[in-house]
């Protein structure tokens, strides 16, 4: 209960997320539980598809039909509390905010890690993102098996072993 372990529930991951059909696109999924004065995501958002509104203490809310995927908000995000998803065939790509060196390289196999900081499987990446703009926070996508969806949330860079 993430009262008591800061960790969110499966019910409380799985409804911020779309549907399976919208996840055919890659969309933004924000794990932002609690009610804190913050808007980046909003005001980075080219699409307008976050909404804090007046009162910058809301969480945010995200409009999936003007979500692409871009990332943008990703980067912006001071909590670390964005990351996109698409389901491809049997995978899922993501798209995942990272502060942490050494930056994984392309090609890499990584530790993919759930909320509890859990190695739960093997992930791909596929590219990295790192630049002046974003402020130290490399976007890093990477590629799971389909079935970690809803568990997959960052990685562990360091030499993979089965």
């Amino acid at each position: 209960m993430i009262e008591q372990d800061g960790i969110a529930s499966e019910n409380m991951v799985k409804a911020e997320f779309p549907t399976q059909e919208e996840l055919e696109r890659p969309k933004a999924v924000i794990e932002c539980y609690k009610r804190i004065p913050c808007n980046p995501c909003e005001t980075s958002c080219p699409f307008d598809a976050i909404t804090v509104g007046e009162d910058i203490n809301d969480r945010p809310v995200i409009d999936f039909d003007k979500c692409t995927g871009c990332g943008i908000c990703v980067f912006n995000c001071p909590g670390l509390a964005i990351t996109v998803f698409q389901i491809n065939d049997d995978e899922v790509l993501m798209k995942i905010p990272y502060e942490f060196h050494p930056l994984p390289e392309e090609g890499d196999d990584v530790h993919v890690v759930n909320r509890a900081g859990e190695r739960i499987t093997k992930g791909r990446v596929h590219k990295v993102q790192a630049g002046r703009r974003q402020n130290k926070t490399a976007l890093i996508h990477l590629s799971v098996p389909a079935d970690y969806l809803y568990d997959a949330i960052t990685i562990e860079v360091i030499p993979f072993e089965e």
